[in-house]
């Protein structure tokens, strides 16, 4: 049976991940980094949002797509250059998710809504954005929170912590509080919410 243009999509963003040159360990094997955070994009949308969209579906699994392709240290290691340096990732996100849209024969309007996700338009408005932005919130709590936080003191964890909270919904919020963290992770969560 033929693949569906979904499918497909989903394929050719995960070739496209896979070529990542930076790898993640994980249960004894190295996964390409952005495949690997891509994957766990669906699976928490699915879980968080059963009955996302198709285009809230591709813009999840296409949030970080070749994101190794430009450096953080490519830009100044200072608040103006982590912005520039995301909002130009974003438009490279966008380019190659539109490129492949456009292939397997998606209309402008679709690749117009996925584009508008990806590049996290309306948050706190649009539904859609809202929900990716949790997602994108509960992945990094979920999975790569305990690393980031052995990494800093717990000041900036906290303040990172009030930051992505700040982003999210009562929804998310709500999800975020039952995933399982470590005694002292949910401290500083705790911390950060009062």
């Amino acid at each position: 049976m033929k693949p569906t243009r979904f499918e497909t999509t989903i394929a050719l963003i995960d070739k496209k991940n896979s070529e990542d040159i930076n790898t993640y360990h994980v249960f004894g094997l190295d996964y390409p980094k952005e495949l690997l955070y891509s994957q766990r994009m669906s699976r928490k949308l699915l879980q968080f949002n059963p009955n996302a969209s198709r285009a809230l579906q591709i813009a999840a699994r296409a949030q970080h797509i070749c994101r190794w392709k430009i450096a953080r240290d490519e830009y100044p290691m200072d608040r103006v250059g982590y912005l520039k340096w995301r909002e130009t990732l974003k438009k490279m996100h966008v380019e190659y998710t539109s490129e492949i849209l456009k292939q397997v024969g998606y209309d402008t309007q679709f690749i117009d809504r996925v584009s508008l996700l990806i590049n996290k338009k309306l948050i706190k408005k649009n539904e859609e954005s809202q929900i990716l932005e949790d997602t994108v919130c509960l992945v990094f709590l979920d999975y790569y929170f305990e690393e980031f936080a052995a990494k800093h003191d717990d000041e900036k964890v906290i303040d990172i912590l009030k930051k992505t909270w700040v982003k999210m919904s009562d929804k998310g919020h709500e999800a975020a509080l039952q995933l399982n963290f470590s005694d002292k992770s949910l401290s500083l969560i705790k911390q950060a919410i009062d």
